[in-house]
């Protein structure tokens, strides 16, 4: 069922919320008061909201280290999402997981994933207990363009096609792998053709299309409940910031960077509500309540308590 207006006004406002929560965790980083790594994911909100925003509450998913936003689009709050990234007991992961491990099982996210390729075997097993149960929730697995060379990938990849798991497979290719131009390290650039060739449904799509987004992931997910078994999407997008905080962006220029700019989802969005009657008014009000839930959710985590010693080892498998 596509997007009605008002349900694209609403994933404006939540493309919104991921950009301003990111664009603060840069400030707070830039001050000292965020430790460690920090991947951006600006410019690639709309692979987010369309892909998250097809699954139920009930469904799995994966993310990358660079997951924020998906992790907001399926339901993390932003409050314990702030509250992690500054190492508090309120965050998501108790303040013990940080930038890139942000877990919420209530809203179906299994975590997010400093490894590279690692969140797709776990979506697998997420699919594989869905089915072994006969139930029908599905298991959506985000990763970048640089883990289709991962060895895990591609026996999770065969398995999937084997076993006909409940698996979506949302490849985020933004043309690089970390600081590397993606046809440098791969011999075939559109990934969706490497899943093809293990019996998978593989589409392209335009990821910078929050409505083509949200189409290919919920007619996906449809087929996976019904036992079609996985699909594949490759979604073209483009990260505007550095792969992390310091990444001097050597490898692309500026104009490059600019170009992309002219095509980034939040824009594009903005311009198909007004061509929806959507008016200028209403496009700045959702940015303030944006802003409003942002530093809310900075305040919230500013006055909450830091981890106890004690509870250092609580929850960890040692």
């Amino acid at each position: 069922m596509p997007l009605t207006p008002e349900r694209l006004q609403d994933a404006y406002r939540q493309m919104l919320v991921i950009r301003k929560f990111e664009e603060t965790i840069r400030s707070l980083y830039q001050q000292g008061k965020i430790r460690g790594s920090f991947h951006p994911c600006v410019g690639q909100e709309a692979t987010a909201v369309g892909g998250c925003w097809a699954l139920r509450p009930d469904d799995h998913m994966t993310c990358t280290y660079r997951g924020h936003g998906q992790a907001l689009a399926k339901g993390l709050s932003v409050r314990t999402a702030m509250a992690e990234m500054l190492g508090k007991a309120t965050g998501c992961s108790k303040g013990k997981g940080g930038s890139m491990h942000f877990t919420d099982p209530s809203v179906g996210l299994l975590g997010a994933n400093a490894i590279v390729g690692a969140g797709v075997p776990h979506a697998a097993g997420a699919a594989l207990a869905s089915q072994l149960q006969k139930r029908d929730n599905v298991a959506l697995a985000y990763f970048g363009a640089g883990a289709v060379n991962q060895g895990v990938f591609l026996e999770t990849l065969n398995l999937a096609a084997v076993w006909k798991l409940p698996l979506i497979l949302v490849c985020e290719n933004n043309r690089y792998s970390e600081m590397t131009p993606f046809h440098e390290t791969t011999s075939i650039v559109e990934t969706y053709q490497r899943a093809a060739a293990f019996g998978i449904e593989a589409v392209q799509v335009d990821g910078n299309d929050l409505e083509l987004m949200y189409n290919a992931v919920e007619q996906a997910v449809a087929k996976a409940r019904v036992g079609s078994g996985p699909i594949y999407i490759e979604a073209m997008t483009y990260r505007l910031w550095g792969h992390m905080m310091g990444d001097p962006e050597v490898y692309r220029t500026k104009e490059e960077v600019a170009q992309a700019r002219e095509n980034e989802p939040i824009l594009r969005l903005g311009q198909r509500l007004r061509e929806l009657g959507c008016a200028e008014s209403d496009l700045s009000r959702f940015d303030h309540e944006a802003e409003t839930i942002i530093v809310d959710a900075l305040e919230f985590a500013e006055s909450s308590p830091a981890p106890e010693p004690e509870d250092a080892f609580t929850d960890v498998f040692i």
